[in-house]
């Protein structure tokens, strides 16, 4: 009898034992697995970037001799965000923001916008790139549409190069429809110098193939930007001392563009705040 008690009272601790241990087994478990993970929108950026700016643009003296174009300030709004799919750029300018709509063109007010956007394709370094550049002002405007391709090429501390090739379709107070192609690129190269944070840019535009209306009256006479190609762009040294300021020197190009039959070349000189 003692023995059948004894055997009993093993089998039930055996049992109990068990128990405990079944029921510990899961809440270990439990306590070793992560919480879910919660889902990125695809909306949500990975960055943002913003800055304000005040510029001046200086027109050199050939320049001036040679065209109208006078030497303006403008104010700039420009940001941008990347996300897992792609990326978004933009700027608006005021220029000569003293002056009034009203002026006498080249010392009216202006308003420029120029956004950028571009989306991978397949995970992969292509892009398709879309960008249009606008301005408005008194008795002119002009609306550069282009789409097409580009490739991006990544490097350290940000650096980067993407070129980029589109068909044109231009709208302007002069000429509307299909005006060519565009191709050139984007470039940043972030760099250290005496332990300063610097930055070379250049943006460099080539237009070609452009429509003879475009540029050329009936009798043969070069009229607007003078020839079926030109290139448009800026190389520019940056200077941030410290995280909220950027200042910065451009030097602004062009060769049978901004409706002159010729080169013309400025000097910016930028002031930045960033967000």
């Amino acid at each position: 009898m003692k023995r059948y008690i004894s055997t009993i009272t093993i089998a039930s601790s055996l049992l109990f034992a068990s128990t405990l241990i079944a029921d510990e087994t899961p809440q270990s478990s439990l306590e070793q697995t992560p919480p879910p993970k919660e889902q990125k929108s695809i909306f949500a950026p990975n960055f943002t970037y913003w800055d304000v700016s005040y510029n001046y643009l200086d027109w050199s003296s050939g320049t001036e001799r040679q065209s109208t174009f006078t030497d303006f300030s403008y104010i700039e709004l420009e940001g941008g965000a990347g996300w897992d799919w792609g990326e978004f750029y933009f700027f608006t300018d005021i220029e000569n923001p003293t002056h009034d709509w009203d002026d006498e063109p080249t010392d009216d007010k202006r308003f420029v916008i120029k956004p950028i956007l571009d989306v991978q394709l397949y995970e992969s370094n292509w892009y398709v790139h879309v960008q249009d550049y606008y301005l408005d002002s008194n008795g002119f405007f002009v609306n550069n549409l282009v789409t097409g391709i580009a490739y991006k090429f990544s490097g350290e501390n940000g650096s980067f190069i993407r070129p980029f090739l589109g068909t044109h379709y231009q709208e302007s107070t002069f000429y509307d429809g299909f005006n060519g192609y565009i191709g050139g690129w984007t470039l940043i190269y972030n760099f250290t110098l005496a332990d300063q944070k610097m930055t070379l840019s250049n943006w460099h535009e080539i237009e070609f193939d452009r429509d003879k209306e475009h540029y050329e009256a009936d009798d043969g006479t070069p009229i607007g930007d003078g020839k079926s190609w030109g290139i448009n762009g800026a190389i520019a040294l940056w200077w941030t001392p410290i995280k909220q300021i950027t200042a910065g020197v451009q030097y602004r190009y062009a060769y049978y563009k901004l409706g002159y039959a010729g080169y013309s070349n400025a000097i910016i000189y930028s002031f930045k705040y960033n967000f």
